[in-house]
């Protein structure tokens, strides 16, 4: 039995945040659900700095706030709730996030936020929009033994489940982020009032969907799991960077002279 922490990036209202906190109550011993009033998809890891926040207790319990998912899970681990969670999970999300998603998400963000403040997370998400039972089916028999899994320090873990019935998933794979073309070009429209608006379009086509990927996992009917690092350096760029600052330090110095 474990105390964990709930939120999400669709708002304190979606149907897969409902259908994730109902399941884990039947095994663990306390969920706290702290989530944005309203949609923030595509939020990723943005803080709300500029004003106060309201968190509002809603009929269910769940807590809702006008903020960021980074912001939910920021008080959520506060004192103010009492959380004392061991575990962060962050979804179920209303579609997938796979490849490149992960860099503009709201739910991946989330979980990256437990984890910056030292509490293993999950982010999960449903490729679809219409079996939220099998991904919380999942998660439910997949935390009992999350605090047998030893991690990096800064990693998290990225679920993307199909969107099919819990029987008919077809297994569990390991799998790397895959890669999306760019998204095409802003879309125009014009308001009621005649003002020029623009649309920031949908994500682009995939591009690297190979095996090992989390896109070719998902495809195949398999559920996928990628372990994600918070750590965005880039490790392998620092020898050739070293050599390429050596060479400028002479040049900044008879810039000085």
């Amino acid at each position: 039995m474990m105390k964990l922490l709930l939120s999400n990036d669709d708002g304190v209202r979606a149907e897969g945040l409902k259908v994730l906190a109902e399941r884990l109550r039947q095994v663990a011993d306390k969920v706290t659900v702290v989530a944005p009033d309203r949609d923030c998809s595509g939020a990723s890891n943005s803080l709300t700095l500029k004003r106060p926040l309201c968190p509002e207790t809603m009929d269910n319990g769940f807590i809702s706030i006008d903020g960021t998912p980074t912001d939910c899970v920021y008080m959520g681990l506060s004192s103010l709730f009492n959380a004392e969670a061991e575990l962060v999970i962050s979804g179920i999300n209303h579609g997938a996030n796979l490849g490149d998603d992960v860099l503009y998400s709201g739910t991946v963000a989330a979980a990256t936020e437990g984890r910056f403040l030292g509490v293993p997370s999950i982010a999960v998400s449903l490729v679809g929009k219409q079996h939220f039972a099998s991904a919380a089916e999942f998660i439910a028999r997949l935390i009992p033994a999350f605090k047998q899994l030893s991690l990096p320090p800064g990693s998290i873990i990225n679920i993307n489940v199909p969107d099919l019935p819990y029987d008919e998933i077809k297994g569990i794979r390991l799998t790397r982020l895959g890669h999306r073309h760019q998204a095409g070009e802003p879309v125009a429209t014009i308001d009621p009032r005649g003002k020029q608006r623009y649309w920031i379009p949908r994500v682009g086509p995939t591009k690297d969907a190979g095996p090992d990927t989390d896109f070719h996992a998902v495809e195949q009917g398999y559920i996928s799991i990628t372990p994600l690092h918070v750590d965005m350096t880039q490790h392998s760029a620092l020898a050739d960077l070293q050599v390429w600052l050596a060479g400028l330090e002479g040049l900044l110095e008879s810039d000085r002279d």
